[in-house]
């Protein structure tokens, strides 16, 4: 069977070759695998390549393909490599640079094609079995913003047509879910030129940010933690310390105040840090539990925000556990347990744990962090969990466990870490008094269960559609009267529901009822609630749920007593039926 590794980088070779023949002054900058196919980047020196020229791009790759052409590689002295490639800029700058220290370069040649590349390849085009041209996007050489601008032509590809099809089609049912554009529907949140990166939160999208900030506040409350609030902006000394501003300086905004120098936060760490310090801690206060919602800045570049998932502000549900050494495990067994049990009542089922190690940009030494992860692991072990290594992918200072989940397409989203970390209580001299009355250096958990709160709401807007569970939404009823005598009514009884603890409104506009209806389903708001001349009267109302189900007739008190029943139980159902109902439903 075709490596499909392989295949893939193939298939961008394939694709070059194709673009050249299309386009025969295309400059080549690179062109590797990606997680569901490949992508070049390339410069067209007389314009561009445009959507139009993509289907023919994938016409001139079938033929490429079908004529089985050989991948042969070939070992190059690198100064005759210079010559080989004299008419590609972006080879030639690979050469005098990244390369500059090699003697000898592999070069990969299929048809009429040739290519600076240390493979691996297919034996021959013919086996690049399942593939398409998907998109152009925009690029940058050496993916510097302060570089050439390139284009990026992106192409899928699949060991089987079967596995590209649903792929594709994955792909299109993801579009439809976009929380970009439900978000504008749901009036949850917008976007504006004016801030770029920072989402803007509208009434309702604060709603659902509200009932998760509720939701994992009381969980933190069943649990002991304490919360806080840290400035958002502190002297640039103190990253220095935290090692923030020598590992992560690119990704931090700074400003200048009275002739010091500080920094708007990435991270809540190290004012938590500094609010431990404050007292003299004994190991009769360990573990000492710290929550804080915490809203941080980090910059990333214009090219890779999207919406909520990628944002320039985002609020962590970020706390910060501070033990002694042979209690951590225990703690991270209790985390492990209230992130499984947070995302189930959220609606995912599925997941995948990572235990994330040591990156090649690391503070402290090796033998620590070793005795680091393998706590994280006995932790997951101990519970039973699998889990998989993702190898150099923790924190600058510390290995972590990473959760992901999947959602109702199959897609993967990660969500919330616990990581684990010896490295900073020692860099802030942090101390505790053991039962030996000895000081002693705490361990430090962080952990997010949401990750960020922006970023969670995105995924569950694409998760759902957007037809959230009335536990969830943030409009979860509407009254709408049929003529205006009964607006009073309406009126009166959306308070009397919002004085019981749920989110109602009374639509009393001069649309006739089916277009309040329409409207109602539009917002994908739980259930409807039909008042007329004879529910006016007998203080009902005729529920009609989002799905176009109707209930019938029912008396107020009723209705707040079942709604408020089912969002307690935060079930998942649209209406939670009792025996009668399900009784008189049957005889109708």
């Amino acid at each position: 069977m075709t490596d499909i590794h392989a295949a893939r980088h193939s298939a961008a070779h394939v694709m070059a070759e194709a673009i050249q023949q299309l386009h025969p002054g295309a400059q080549f900058a690179y062109g590797p695998e990606t997680d569901d196919g490949f992508y070049y980047d390339v410069k067209i020196p007389e314009g561009s390549i445009t959507e139009e020229d993509l289907p023919k791009i994938e016409k001139i790759m079938k033929k490429i393909v079908k004529a089985r052409h050989k991948f042969t590689m070939e070992a190059v002295p690198r100064k005759q490599a210079i010559e080989l490639f004299a008419g590609q800029k972006y080879k030639v700058l690979t050469l005098e640079n990244q390369l500059a220290d090699q003697e000898t370069v592999s070069v990969y040649r299929q048809g009429t094609f040739t290519d600076l590349c240390r493979g691996p390849h297919v034996e021959h085009t013919g086996q690049i079995s399942a593939f398409k041209v998907d998109r152009i996007a925009g690029s940058y050489w050496l993916g510097d913003s302060k570089n050439e601008p390139l284009q990026r032509v992106y192409g899928l590809c699949f060991s089987t047509k079967e596995e590209l099809l649903e792929h594709v089609t994955r792909v299109e049912e993801a579009k439809k879910r976009d929380h970009r554009l439900i978000s504008k529907q749901l009036k949850l949140f917008s976007w504006h030129d004016e801030g770029p990166g920072f989402p803007f939160m509208l009434p309702h999208g604060r709603v659902l940010f509200n009932l998760l900030i509720d939701y994992n506040r009381a969980q933190n409350n069943r649990r002991g933690y304490v919360e806080i609030h840290t400035p958002q902006m502190l002297v640039e000394d103190l990253w220095a310390t935290s090692g923030h501003t020598g590992y992560y300086r690119e990704n931090m905004y700074f400003s200048k105040v009275d002739d010091r120098q500080f920094a708007i936060k990435p991270m809540n760490c190290p004012g938590g840090i500094l609010v431990y310090k404050e007292d003299r801690r004994s190991y009769r206060e360990l573990p000492l539990r710290v929550a804080e919602f915490g809203l941080v800045h980090r910059h990333e570049l214009s090219g890779v925000l999207h919406g909520l998932f990628r944002a320039r502000a985002f609020t962590q549900d970020d706390a910060h556990i501070y033990c002694a050494l042979e209690d951590m495990e225990k703690e991270i067994q209790d985390v492990v347990a209230l992130t499984l049990e947070t995302y189930r009542d959220f609606g995912f089922d599925e997941y995948v744990i990572y235990v994330a190690t040591r990156p090649e940009k690391a503070i402290g030494e090796p033998e620590v962090w070793d005795r680091a992860t393998e706590i994280l692991k006995r932790a997951l072990a101990h519970q039973g969990l699998e889990y998989k290594i993702k190898e150099g992918e923790g924190a600058f200072y510390g290995p972590k466990i990473e959760f992901n989940v999947k959602d109702s397409i199959g897609r993967q989203w990660q969500l919330g870490t616990a990581q684990l970390d010896f490295f900073l209580p020692e860099r802030f001299g942090m101390e505790y008094i053991g039962h030996d009355s000895a000081t002693h250096t705490p361990v430090m958990l962080h952990r997010a269960i949401f990750g960020s709160l922006e970023r969670f709401i995105g995924i569950l807007i694409e998760n759902t559609m957007g037809a959230f569970p009335p536990w969830l939404a943030p409009l979860q009823a509407v009254v709408l009267p049929i003529t205006d005598d009964q607006n009073d009514y309406a009126i009166a009884t959306a308070k009397k529901m919002r004085e019981a603890g749920l989110r109602a409104e009374a639509d009393v506009s001069s649309e006739r009822l089916q277009k309040k209806i329409r409207n109602a389903q539009l917002l994908k708001i739980p259930h409807m609630l039909v008042a007329g001349g004879r529910e006016a009267e007998a203080g009902a109302v005729a529920v009609r749920l989002r799905t176009g189900e109707d209930l019938g007739a029912m008396p107020l008190e009723d209705y707040i007593a079942g709604a408020t029943s089912q969002v307690a139980a935060r079930s998942w159902d649209l209406w939670n039926k009792t025996e009668a109902e399900e009784e008189n439903n049957g005889q109708g």
